[in-house]
C-alpha cells in the first residue's frame, strides 16, 4: 500500500516544521518539540503527526537539509558559468556544515537510537560535486573553466578541512577567503 500525497496545508505544516526545526537544532540541540510546533505556528499533534519521534524531526532536518545542497545544483548550473556555480555551491557547503555543526548533538541522539543520518550524505554530496565539475570540464562541456583532473572527494575533503578550520560564525569571511584560494586551484590554466 502506497502513501498518499499530503493535502497541501499538511506540506505547508510539515516544510514549516522543518524549517523552525533546522534553526532551533542549530542553536540549541535541547530545544523541546513542543517549542518548535509552537513556533512554527502548529500544535504538538501536528508536529507528531509528521514526525513521531524526537530523533524523527532530527534526521528529517538533516536530510531536507542535504538534500536542498545537493539538489541545487541543476539550477546554478543553469543559472552562471560552471566555475560560478561551483563557488556558490561552496558557500553553500559551507553554511551546510555550520548548520550540521550545530546539529551534531541532535544528530548523536538521532544514531545512539539506531538511525542512520549519514547512509547517503557521502554520495550525494560526491554526485553533486562531480556534476559540478564535469559542467566545467572541457572534454563533457567544452567550457574548460574547471580542471579535468580534480576528484569530487578530494574536493569536498578540501571543503571539510575549510569547515573544520573556519566553522564559527565569526570566521565565515576567513572562509571565504579560502573557498577562492581553493577555487584558484580547480579553475583550468
Amino acid at each position: 500500500m502506497s502513501e498518499r500525497p499530503l493535502r497541501a496545508d499538511a506540506q505547508r505544516n510539515r516544510a514549516r516544521l522543518l524549517d523552525v526545526a533546522v534553526i532551533a537544532f542549530a542553536d540549541a540541540p535541547e530545544v523541546t518539540l513542543d517549542a518548535i510546533a509552537k513556533h512554527a505556528g502548529v500544535g504538538i499533534g501536528t508536529l507528531y503527526r509528521h514526525f513521531p519521534t524526537r530523533e524523527a524531526l532530527i534526521e528529517e532536518v538533516y536530510r531536507t537539509e542535504l538534500a536542498r545542497l545537493c539538489d541545487a545544483v541543476p539550477d546554478l548550473l543553469a543559472a552562471d558559468p560552471p566555475d560560478r556555480a561551483l563557488r556558490v555551491w561552496m558557500d553553500r557547503f559551507i553554511d551546510y556544515m555550520t548548520t550540521k555543526r550545530g546539529l551534531a548533538d541532535a544528530l548523536k541522539m538521532v544514531i545512539a537510537a539506531g538511525g542512520t543520518p549519514f547512509a547517503h550524505s557521502r554520495e550525494r554530496l560526491v554526485q553533486a560535486v562531480g556534476d559540478l565539475l564535469n559542467a566545467g570540464d572541457l572534454d563533457t562541456a567544452g567550457s574548460g573553466a574547471l580542471r579535468a583532473d580534480v576528484a569530487p572527494l578530494d574536493l569536498l575533503t578540501a571543503l571539510n578541512g575549510i569547515c573544520l578550520a573556519t566553522g564559527e560564525p565569526e570566521q565565515r569571511e576567513q572562509a571565504g577567503r579560502l573557498l577562492d584560494l581553493l577555487m584558484d586551484g580547480v579553475r583550468a590554466r
